[in-house]
């Protein structure tokens, strides 16, 4: 044997592919408090805790491979009709469906400069093209993503609000960019924050998702939710989309914990504003203390803040990481965004928040 031999390729496409890389788990040594996931300090709905233990006595059956329960829930929820719904192992698998479903080699697909890290590797995965419009001031440029639509574009990621910015534009844009694409080019809607907005001319992307052909809206349990670990999403959206998405999407890709517990989740409105409630009240005052500190924070509407530290040696980003770190405090690094000089920090428990601000405050008065 040789180490010359050559072996299996990959199609053109894969080896471009950066990983995916997720917050950190830990810090350096015991971790105190773990703020770069995004992940809410609520945990999930106790109905979902139960729902999910209760499914534990029939593992040894196959899951409902169409997740009925979880549709059905969703719909009563928004209102809409669980027909126009497909569920996904997160919203990650249901962008990768998309993809999967609409671009191929020779394609195009259009995503803003700091979005999602997801949608480049679901495009390249595809074997097609990603294409970035910058953003303006860290938002979405809605001109700048039509400006870039040619006749090989096929999709249109637009996460709204946006991760890892916090940053959105309203409904009055996203109907703006809608009108503008062609009929043929999807245009996808992630709104995984969609549940922390406060702004009034906000709006999540359902509307357009029942109305148009070309609209398709993704969710997530992940986030205001707690069911990170289960993996759960769903999107809705034309129903030719729907039958296209249901074709490509693997048989039994939701387990029947997952389906139970996101079905009970779903159903627990109580759970879901009080967690949207500790994120009014924390997102301003964490925002307001860093910036007291000197530090330039992205305005925010997700349950996050991106914030940007100085160039200057000492006081950067990565050291502030490192200093964190040391002190099992969490955040999460914006290298691969392209955002080298911010980290960025989820809202957590008062606990969290006040503990790394305060530690952010020592490094930059230069405590050890």
């Amino acid at each position: 044997m040789t180490d010359d031999i050559l072996g299996p390729v990959p199609r053109p496409g894969v080896l471009d592919i950066d990983p995916y890389v997720p917050g950190k788990a830990t810090g350096l040594g015991v971790t105190r408090h773990k703020l770069s996931s995004n992940e809410t300090p609520l945990g999930p709905s106790p109905l979902a805790v139960e729902a999910y233990r209760a499914a534990a006595a029939s593992l040894e059956l196959y899951p409902d491979g169409s997740a009925t329960a979880l549709r059905e829930a969703i719909g009563a929820a928004h209102e809409i009709d669980p027909d126009r719904i497909v569920c996904g192992a997160g919203s990650d698998e249901i962008l990768n469906m998309i993809a999967h479903a609409y671009l191929g080699p020779g394609d195009e697909a259009i995503h803003s400069e700091y979005g999602f890290l997801v949608y480049k590797i679901a495009t390249l995965a595809a074997g097609a093209l990603p294409v970035v419009a910058k953003e303006r001031d860290y938002t979405t440029d809605v001109d700048a993503i039509l400006a870039a639509v040619s006749p090989a574009t096929r999709v249109v990621f637009l996460a709204n609000p946006n991760n890892p910015t916090g940053t959105y534009i309203s409904s009055a844009e996203v109907r703006r960019l809608q009108e503008g694409l062609p009929p043929n080019v999807v245009l996808v809607l992630d709104s995984a924050y969609a549940e922390y907005v406060r702004r009034n001319d906000y709006d999540p992307g359902l509307e357009l998702a029942m109305t148009t052909g070309n609209v398709v809206m993704t969710r997530t349990f992940s986030k205001i939710y707690g069911l990170a670990s289960l993996r759960i999403g769903w999107c809705a959206g034309p129903a030719p989309i729907i039958d296209a998405l249901n074709r490509v999407r693997g048989p039994f890709n939701l387990s029947g914990p997952a389906i139970a517990a996101g079905a009970a989740a779903a159903a627990d409105r109580d759970h879901v504003a009080a967690a949207a409630g500790h994120n009014e009240t924390w997102l301003p005052r964490v925002s307001a203390a860093l910036t007291g500190l000197g530090l330039t924070v992205t305005p925010s509407v997700g349950n996050f803040v991106l914030v940007h530290f100085p160039a200057t040696p000492g006081r950067t980003a990565a050291e502030a990481d490192a200093y964190l770190l040391a002190r099992g405090l969490v955040l999460r690094r914006m290298d691969a965004y392209g955002i080298p000089g911010a980290l960025r920090m989820t809202i957590g428990s008062e606990d969290a928040n006040h503990d790394t601000v305060t530690a952010i405050a020592d490094f930059l008065a230069g405590k050890q």
